[in-house]
């Protein structure tokens, strides 16, 4: 098995993340590279002191979604539609695997924030209690809810103890 590019390279975790170090060359003599951003099986894994994952991407992923729904249908379509498109397809852009992964709450105040900010250009409103009623009309839970359900599933099936 060779390696290529997109797998050859090295992340630090830890107090000494930013601290040089020697260069790592395999068996085959493939030079792995240090990165401070890395990604594995879809997350994106940052340098830092402990293990953080950047939801950059999965942010920009879902208004890539939500923006091309949005663009091919627009205003034709009737707000529930958009909304069940948005929830079938986009939402789980958002929050692929996010359960197995500790978030913080800003974390999961920033991903609630994405969806909120989706439903101010649908509504085309600022008023976040308008966006609070329509997501309640609607039946659309935010990621923060939707990921503590998934939590709670997820450590149910594998026993984990917290």
């Amino acid at each position: 098995m060779s390696l290529n590019a997109a797998t050859s390279c090295c992340i630090r975790i830890g107090h000494r993340r930013d601290k040089s170090c020697n260069n790592i060359v395999t068996l085959n003599g493939f030079q792995l590279s240090w990165v401070n951003e890395l990604r594995y099986l879809g997350i994106f894994i940052v340098s830092a002191r402990c293990f953080t994952i950047s939801l950059d991407h999965a942010k920009r992923s879902f208004f890539r979604a939500a923006n091309g729904i949005f663009g091919k249908i627009g205003r034709i379509a009737s707000e529930d539609v958009v909304i069940q498109l948005l929830k079938s397809k986009c939402i789980p852009v958002l929050l692929y695997s996010l359960e197995v992964c500790n978030l913080s709450k800003r974390d999961l105040q920033s991903l609630d924030f994405t969806v909120n900010r989706f439903f101010m250009k649908l509504f085309c409103t600022k008023d976040i209690s308008v966006v609070t009623c329509c997501q309640e009309m609607f039946r659309v839970e935010l990621p923060s809810e939707i990921i503590k359900k998934r939590l709670v599933k997820f450590e149910s099936r594998y026993c984990i103890v917290s």
